[in-house]
C-alpha cells in the first residue's frame, strides 16, 4: 500500500523507464517505490544527517559532484573536468586517471543530439544511455544526429554545434512546462548543415568511420505531472533538512510538490526518511 510507506536509506538518482508517461522509481537505500502511484499523494523526506560517499562508502561532511566525497572526487575519472567539458578528454595523451574505466566509458560510442528540454539544445551521451540521458535532462523530444567513436570526438562535434545552438536546459523553464514545438527533424537538417564542413575536418583528421550522420527518429516523451508550479521554488536538503508536500508531478530527476521542488539526483548519498503521509 503507498499509503504506508516509511523508509529510511541513502537516496540514488531515480530509475526511470519511457513509455507513454516515464515511469520513476525512487531509490532509498534498498527499497525501490513506484512514484507514479504517489502523485497526488502528500510526502515527507526527512535529511538525516548523514551523507555517504556512492563510491567508497566514506562519510563526508559535503557531497562532491553528486554524490562523492572529496578524495574520490579528486581521484576518479567520472569526476574529472572532462566529463563536463568531453573536448578536453585526455586519455589519448596517457594521462587519464583511471585508464580501463576510460576504455569502458569513454572509448566507446556516443551519440550527439537535440533535444527540446526548454528550447532546442545540442547534448552527447554514451549510446547506452539513450533515452535515459534524454529523460534526465526533462526532454519532451530528442533525436539522435551523430554516432562517433568516442566521447571526446562526440565533444568535439558538439563544439562545432554549439556555435548555432544552445547546449544547456534552462531548467526551471523545463519545470514549468514552457516549451516549445520544434520539429527537430528539420532543426537537425539545418544543423548539419551548418557544421558540415567541422565534420568533414573532424573524419579527415580521425578517420571516415569515426564520425556517422544518422538518420533515425526521434522519441517524443510524457512525463507524470497534474500541476505545472507557475513559480519554481527549490528545497535544499542542506538548508532545510525537513521537505513536505503535495506531489503534483515529476520530471528530469525533480519531484515537483505543492511547496517547491526539489532534485533527487542533488542528494545523492543523503541518508533520508521518506513517508507518504495520506
Amino acid at each position: 500500500m503507498t499509503d504506508s510507506i516509511d523508509v529510511i536509506g541513502r537516496l540514488r538518482k531515480m530509475p526511470a523507464e519511457a513509455g507513454n508517461l516515464v515511469a520513476y522509481t525512487l531509490a532509498v537505500g534498498d527499497t525501490r517505490i513506484p512514484m507514479n502511484d504517489l502523485i497526488g499523494k502528500k510526502l515527507r523526506l526527512d535529511f538525516e544527517g548523514v551523507i555517504r560517499c556512492i563510491n567508497c562508502d566514506r562519510t563526508t561532511k559535503k557531497s562532491f559532484n553528486q554524490g562523492f566525497c572529496y578524495p574520490c572526487f579528486r581521484k576518479l575519472a567520472a569526476c574529472d573536468s572532462c566529463i563536463m567539458s568531453p573536448e578536453k578528454c585526455h586519455f589519448h595523451l596517457g594521462t587519464c586517471r583511471e585508464p580501463e574505466w576510460g576504455e569502458a566509458n569513454c572509448m566507446v560510442e556516443h551519440v550527439v543530439y537535440l533535444a527540446n528540454s526548454s528550447g532546442l539544445k545540442v547534448g552527447i551521451t554514451r549510446g547506452t544511455q539513450v533515452p535515459t540521458r534524454w529523460i534526465d535532462q526533462g526532454a519532451v523530444d530528442a533525436i539522435p544526429m551523430l554516432r562517433v567513436s568516442s566521447r571526446y570526438l562526440a565533444g568535439l562535434a558538439e563544439v562545432a554545434c554549439k556555435s548555432h545552438v544552445a547546449d544547456r536546459t534552462n531548467w526551471r523553464a523545463m519545470l514549468k512546462g514552457d516549451v516549445p514545438e520544434l520539429d527537430l527533424v528539420q532543426e537537425r537538417e539545418r544543423i548539419l548543415a551548418l557544421v558540415e564542413d567541422d565534420l568533414a575536418e573532424l573524419k579527415r583528421q580521425h578517420g571516415e568511420d569515426s564520425l556517422r550522420v544518422v538518420d533515425e527518429a526521434s522519441l517524443g516523451l510524457g512525463y507524470p505531472v497534474q500541476v505545472w508550479p507557475a513559480k519554481v521554488k527549490t528545497h535544499n536538503l542542506d538548508k532545510t533538512p525537513e521537505v513536505e508536500g503535495l506531489l503534483e508531478g515529476i520530471k528530469g530527476q525533480y519531484l515537483m510538490l505543492d511547496t517547491g521542488v526539489i532534485n533527487i539526483r542533488k542528494f545523492t548519498g543523503y541518508e533520508v526518511r521518506f513517508r507518504v503521509l495520506d
